[in-house]
């Protein structure tokens, strides 16, 4: 028996759509970053990045369990002194829900190039319509 070692230029990358309606924002970004690590493939190496293209729809109507919509703050630096910016997550769900979807999924990913170059294949739309229907995705339902 033999492993099976991928390499760059024989990954073959699918194309799924996820709606995440109703549905936990955290349980949705852990299925959103194991396919695009490509660990739901028998065929997994681990130094290569072998994942699949992914486009989150309904990004919007994503479920914040618990009192995370009003606790939870989203913090960022803008790099002058004291600009320590917070955000509350009821805020953020309601301005730019495709930003929550995208720091959630980004956080679940390997931060080296690998990690970068997965994020460059998720496409995260709020609303139930997206751009890529030339690229016939398939359904994903595993969530």
């Amino acid at each position: 028996m033999s492993t099976t070692m991928l390499k760059k230029e024989t990954v073959e990358r699918k194309w799924y759509v996820i709606d995440a309606e109703g549905k936990p924002l955290g349980r949705v970004a852990t299925e959103v970053a194991t396919l695009l690590r490509g660990k739901h493939k028998p065929a997994f190496t681990p130094h290569v990045d072998c994942g699949d293209y992914v486009i989150v729809v309904n990004a919007s109507k994503v479920v914040l369990t618990g009192k995370k919509l009003e606790k939870k703050m989203y913090q960022h630096h803008t790099g002058w002194i004291g600009n320590l910016k917070e955000v509350k997550y009821s805020t953020l769900m309601a301005q730019k829900p495709e930003f929550a979807m995208e720091k959630a999924v980004k956080g679940m990913l390997p931060k080296n190039a690998i990690g970068r170059a997965a994020m460059t294949r998720l496409k995260v739309y709020a609303g139930p319509d997206h751009k890529n229907a030339a690229q016939k995705p398939e359904p994903w339902t595993a969530i």
